[in-house]
């Protein structure tokens, strides 16, 4: 398996997960207080013995493309490489990325060079820990020339993935997107589903969008002007190669929203987290910081993750993520919020002249409380606000220095939020 190339698919716009993309591309987002998205396919190749690798990059790729040079860089006398294709326009191709399976398409010629006897294709944005190397031997041992990994699911959460038909032998017979709530699919249940999933009906086998395919098998599979890879070219594959199914039944989430994004981060502080950042055997890499451990000063913190070179004093922290380098000032109460932190902390007499013209410093002033939020980096919240936690009526929307989705405030990047403000 030393001829495994891995594909991280990054280019996406990631308009689910506006404002947060405003900036940003989606894979660059933070996660877990100190890692971002695109660490997680990354980590899961590089644990899985793939290392080399390719992100695939598009749209607001700059602190995305510095992430990644920052951190992954392998031995020199190794072969191994993560490396990233932006896209580009060519003689051959004026046009950008047109999909996912475009992105790959106008790559070939850089994969080529590689040799490879295999493909992985990863998502940049979603959160799963899988043994790759146990997928790549299940694939190459059933004969499949494509294998889709995929997950069992309820009948509520079908309607909104691409569904898969599979017989006794995991041979996937037909593939069904998005089928919605009024279509019949019992006929797509699993052949071999486990009595706990019958018993939480989750009996539907849901493609996770992570595959792999034959090298020669995937070059003539996307010798066509096709665009999507779940829409269009698996679909069009079964049938003409065999196509088979790898059963995951570890926790996996597409977070690509912001319910999603803002519910799989405050989990992680949870006493028993579906998504375990503590796993020595199988730990998640990003850029290390030299950065001081975090100071806590007569403050109370419950199902919460505190990251490196936070300070916090006399606050009141329940079930929240707290990013690198966040400032927490007297009296604040936080329940339920992510702060992605700073890039760099204030001098005192940078924070002293910033107060004089009534600009708060980083991070969460004196007195303020917080519900029911993400805070984007290099924010700066007032004394004495009130956000989130009145009763009041909040419409989704786009507002000055914040947003609001599925009832989720979203405090901008950057943005700058006066003293006693309520929202």
């Amino acid at each position: 398996m030393d001829n495994v190339l891995t594909i991280i698919l990054g280019g996406g716009r990631g308009s689910r997960l506006y404002p947060l993309t405003a900036e940003r591309a989606k894979p660059a987002c933070p996660f877990g207080g100190k890692y971002r998205l695109v660490d997680i396919p990354i980590s899961n190749s590089i644990n899985s013995g793939f290392r080399r690798i390719y992100v695939l990059t598009q749209y607001n790729s700059a602190s995305l493309h510095l992430h990644i040079g920052r951190t992954y860089n392998f031995d020199s006398f190794s072969k191994d490489f993560c490396e990233i294709l932006a896209a580009e326009q060519t003689l051959r191709s004026e046009d950008w990325y047109g999909g996912t399976a475009d992105a790959v398409r106008k790559n070939f010629e850089h994969f080529r060079v590689e040799r490879p006897s295999h493909y992985i294709i990863l998502s940049g944005d979603q959160l799963y820990r899988m043994d790759l190397g146990d997928f790549m031997r299940r694939h190459i041992g059933s004969g499949m020339q494509v294998s889709i990994a995929a997950t069992p699911v309820s009948r509520e959460a079908a309607n909104e993935l691409g569904i898969l038909k599979v017989d006794s032998k995991d041979r996937i017979t037909e593939f069904l997107e998005k089928p919605g709530p009024e279509k019949n699919i019992d006929g797509y249940k699993m052949p071999h589903s486990t009595d706990a999933e019958r018993q939480g009906n989750k009996e539907y086998l849901a493609s996770m969008g992570i595959y792999i395919f034959d090298a020669d098998v995937m070059e003539r599979l996307l010798g066509n002007d096709k665009k999507d890879f779940g829409k269009e070219i698996i679909p069009d594959a079964i049938g003409k190669v065999k196509v088979g199914a790898y059963t995951y039944r570890g926790y996996w989430e597409d977070i690509g929203t912001i319910k999603n994004f803002y519910e799989a981060n405050l989990d992680l502080g949870s006493p028993r987290p579906q998504f375990n950042l503590y796993d020595q055997h199988n730990p998640l890499y990003t850029h290390r910081r030299d950065l001081p451990p975090t100071k806590i000063n007569s403050s109370t913190m419950n199902s919460s993750i505190a990251s490196e070179g936070s300070i916090i004093t006399d606050a009141a922290i329940n079930r929240c993520l707290i990013g690198i380098r966040t400032i927490i000032r007297a009296g604040a109460r936080l329940d339920g919020v992510y702060t992605m932190g700073a890039d760099y902390y204030e001098t005192y007499e940078q924070w002293e002249e910033n107060r004089s013209h009534g600009i708060p410093g980083y991070g969460v002033d004196e007195g303020t409380s917080i519900s029911g939020a993400i805070i984007d980096r290099n924010a700066r919240i007032g004394r004495n606000c009130r956000i989130g936690v009145d009763q009041m009526h909040r419409q989704d929307g786009d507002y000055e220095g914040y947003s609001i989705r599925d009832g989720i405030i979203i405090i901008l990047k950057g943005a700058v939020i006066p003293d006693d403000t309520r929202i």
